[in-house]
């Protein structure tokens, strides 16, 4: 992570002093944006969700048996939101917006002899609630380079509420957790508008499986001693 923040820092320092500046011979779009206290907008883009997982390599059963959780393949998620925006300095931006993520994570479950012995499909629908800065380089000509950081309190609304056994889901996940966020992204001013392209990356600070066991199958449960959230953002903002 400390790698990623330092080549996000070192690419806006490179935009920033690397391109020439040629105002004689550009036209500045839209440059009231940048000098309103308050605007809004609104964002839409895609995601893939993901856990970072710790088994447990807890026994059960009169022989012993153990079940080894992973992680499966990403399945891509859509996310959309309001853009609220209140301008601090020439530079430095606090930006509040609220939306809705939807995704999927798949967890396989491997016994001692590494077979499948089961793969849970668990599906998420985020109310986001991120609080994020948002530092800009200097604007040049009709771009500007940034990168932002802050905290994002989501509530999952369509977590695992019971077990389905029809379906194979054998645990339950908390719905809150806060997310640490950090990306980076360029504005591009137009003519009309400004229109962003913005990566995020978002790391969950809370295990969110539960301690509640299937009754049937507590094993599963049981596997896992840690499952903590992660998402990949990609984001078209319009303001």
């Amino acid at each position: 992570m400390k790698k990623i923040v330092k080549i996000i820092f070192f690419g806006v320092l490179l935009w920033q002093q690397g391109v020439a500046q040629d105002d004689l011979d550009i036209t500045l779009n839209y440059q009231k944006v940048d000098y309103k206290k308050i605007h809004f907008g609104f964002t839409v883009g895609f995601n893939t969700m993901d856990f970072s997982l710790k088994p447990s390599m807890n026994t059960f059963g009169a022989d012993s048996a153990v079940l080894i959780p992973e992680i499966n393949d990403l399945v891509p998620g859509f996310h959309v939101g309001i853009i609220s925006n209140l301008r601090l300095t020439d530079n430095l931006d606090f930006r509040f917006l609220p939306g809705i993520s939807l995704g999927q994570r798949k967890i396989l479950f491997y016994d001692s002899e590494n077979n499948v012995v089961s793969e849970m499909k668990i599906e998420s629908t985020f109310i986001d609630l991120p609080f994020i800065l948002k530092y800009k380089a200097t604007r040049i000509n009709n771009t500007r380079p940034y990168v932002i950081g802050g905290i994002d309190i989501k509530n999952d609304m369509a977590r695992n509420k019971e077990f389905n056994e029809d379906e194979e889901i054998y645990i339950k996940l908390k719905p809150f957790d806060i997310y640490y966020e950090l990306g980076a992204g360029v504005d591009f001013y137009l003519a009309y508008f400004k229109f962003s392209i913005e990566v995020k990356y978002s790391v969950g600070t809370f295990n969110v499986v539960s301690s509640d066991p299937y009754e049937d199958y507590p094993q599963y449960a049981n596997s896992i001693e840690k499952l903590k959230s992660r998402m990949f953002m990609v984001s078209l903002h319009f303001e």
